[in-house]
């Protein structure tokens, strides 16, 4: 086949594969339009999931009558000019491609009407095949109907889903949509019904507001707010708790100057910052908008324009994940100890700062020593604590008693307080060791006589391999033949405990990380190995100080709301939930 200029009308249909994969692709396309035009309100009417009929309306600015046929033209836009213009991109559209690849493989109309206009003028096009303009009353503003979508590309056309499944991706889109635009009122009609409704929030004070009106009150009721500008980067939000994480990634909104974009750099950095503070196979939540020089991100890298590519890639991943590290910090338990699951406002009590972690555990608070003693012989004790409901009471109360070996019964002012207590001080002491590595380094402790252990070959190896990284950990070991190692010196924080079991569980983590990644990766996995196994065990008897000590430790510990497996630490219950318990009241 010689060389040849292909049609128009292909060379659209052709594009269109690119910009129209489905009825919620040209949803994107017509509402961004409608914004970039300064529309403060878009209806957005659908028949059969978009398939049979998408119809949007905006109050913008309208299009000029001179200009209708242009628009619906090849590469013609009036969001660009110049490549500077194209490194600068502050509107959603600019590559021209929109309306006339969605008007070449479907039935088309067009109508508009600037504010110096008498009247609207509709344009209609068929499969590319463009007919005269006509007058048409419209007032200021744009109508664009789309019918019979792929019609005439009957290859594409079977390829779409059942209407259900068209219409939840136009509304997860709106959805996204709605979070980044909350000034902007959204109405959605299905089949003649109107099915979602967002409301115009009128200042910024509101923004959570059409957060919950999108993704409901359980999230902004468990999400924390994060506000942090450096370097030339803004991000303002909220990051759902780790407690409130969820089976699957539905929730995770990512805005760059506005625009939703999926980042693999944005990713690594929320799933680094949620590291050690989620549940295994579970996913956060966040809301998050990222301001930065358009110069610096380049959004010209997706047809579709869901991806964005940034000039400095690790500043980027930097900044995003240390802000939100630092707004996990704040997960103590306590913290979010509120009536009726409202937070509960900054007090004047404040949690005691935490005990030089570098000492052994012991010397850091003579209560809590007995954790790592033997089980003592009383179930509780008599030592009267003040109660929970006095002023500057701390924000987890005071201990009442202990549950099954397990679990931490205590009362403040809100109500009951139940601690997981194994979860607890599996937290504590893996951020005491964290801090201690961070800091001073864990100190370690030669053992009087050298302990000699059994391993396998594989073991030994590993260990003489990462010797100066374990030394880093408080252990040394050295090789004392094919299958043996000997151990001469443990972590001082963990000299109480069986070095043997220690060893052992770090050269489980080294077998199962150091072939895949950098052991430095892994050395949170590490030190939370060794948390565990320090950790008060269950059927552990525990007297009253011993168990108010755990109290204000979680108090001071950060992400001390959950274990290092993400689990939660501790539970509120309410006075009025107790009630509704019991029946009281009714």
């Amino acid at each position: 086949m010689p060389i040849q200029q292909l049609p128009d009308t292909l060379v659209n249909q052709i594009a269109a594969g690119e910009v129209v994969e489905r009825p919620a692709s040209v949803v994107k396309e017509l509402v961004e339009n409608a914004l970039d035009a300064g529309a403060s309100r878009v209806d957005i009417d659908l028949e059969e999931g978009g398939i049979r009929l998408i119809r949007i309306r905006d109050d913008g600015g309208g299009i000029p009558a001179d200009e209708l046929a242009l628009a619906i033209s090849r590469h013609a836009t009036s969001k660009i000019a110049s490549l500077d213009d194209l490194e600068e991109v502050a509107t959603l559209g600019f590559r021209g491609e929109a309306l006339p690849s969605i008007a070449s493989v479907s039935r088309f109309a067009l109508i508009s009407r600037t504010a110096a206009q008498e009247h609207g003028v509709r344009l209609e096009v068929d499969g590319g095949r463009i007919a005269p303009a006509q007058p048409q009353p419209h007032p200021t503003g744009t109508t664009v109907e789309v019918r019979d979508l792929f019609y005439n590309v009957p290859a594409r056309r079977k390829f779409l889903r059942a209407e259900r499944t068209e219409l939840g991706h136009i509304e997860e889109w709106l959805r996204s949509l709605a979070l980044a635009r909350p000034h902007v009122e959204l109405r959605i009609s299905h089949n003649g019904r109107l099915s979602r409704h967002y409301k115009p929030v009128r200042d910024d004070g509101e923004h959570l507001r059409r957060v919950a009106e999108a993704l409901g009150e359980e999230f902004t009721t468990q999400c924390l707010q994060v506000e942090h500008a450096g370097a030339g980067l803004r991000l303002r939000g909220w990051v759902g708790l780790p407690t409130a994480a969820r089976s699957s990634a539905d929730q995770q909104y990512f805005y760059v100057n506005g625009r939703a974009v999926r980042d693999r750099t944005v990713a690594h950095a929320v799933r680094q910052a949620y590291a050690d503070v989620l549940f295994h196979g579970r996913h956060p939540a966040f809301v998050l908008f990222l301001e930065c020089d358009p110069r610096q991100v380049d959004v010209n890298v997706h047809p579709a324009k869901h991806e964005v590519r940034f000039r400095e890639q690790r500043l980027v991943h930097d900044f995003i994940y240390r802000t939100l590290h630092e707004a996990l910090k704040s997960t103590r338990a306590g913290l979010a100890a509120g009536h009726d699951g409202v937070p509960a406002a900054a007090g004047a009590w404040s949690p005691p700062s935490q005990s030089g972690l570098g000492l052994p555990v012991r010397e850091a608070m003579s209560a809590y020593a007995a954790l790592y003693r033997a089980p003592s012989a009383s179930g509780g004790g008599a030592e009267a604590m003040p109660a929970a409901n006095e002023s500057q009471a701390p924000p987890l109360g005071y201990a009442l008693a202990q549950l099954h070996g397990i679990f931490v019964l205590a009362e403040n002012a809100h109500g009951l307080v139940l601690v997981d207590m194994h979860a607890a001080h599996e937290r504590i002491t893996y951020e005491r060791l964290k801090t201690a590595r961070d800091g001073e380094g864990i100190r370690s402790q030669p053992l009087l006589v050298p302990l000699s252990l059994a391993v396998s070959e594989r073991e030994a190896e590993l260990a003489e391999q990462h010797a100066d990284t374990l030394a880093g950990f408080g252990f040394e070991l050295r090789r004392a033949g094919p299958q043996s190692l000997s151990v001469r010196s443990v972590p001082t924080l963990l000299a109480d405990l069986d070095p043997r079991a220690l060893v052992l569980g770090v050269l489980s983590d080294l077998r199962e990380h150091g072939q895949t990644r950098r052991l430095e990766e892994a050395r949170n996995e590490l030190l939370s190995t060794l948390a565990c196994h320090t950790s008060v065990r269950a059927n552990r008897r525990l007297g009253v100080p011993e168990m108010n000590a755990l109290l204000r430790d979680m108090e001071a510990t950060e992400r001390s709301g959950q274990c290092n497996h993400g689990r939660p630490t501790w539970v509120q219950l309410s006075k009025t939930e107790l009630d509704r318990l019991f029946l009281r009241g009714r």
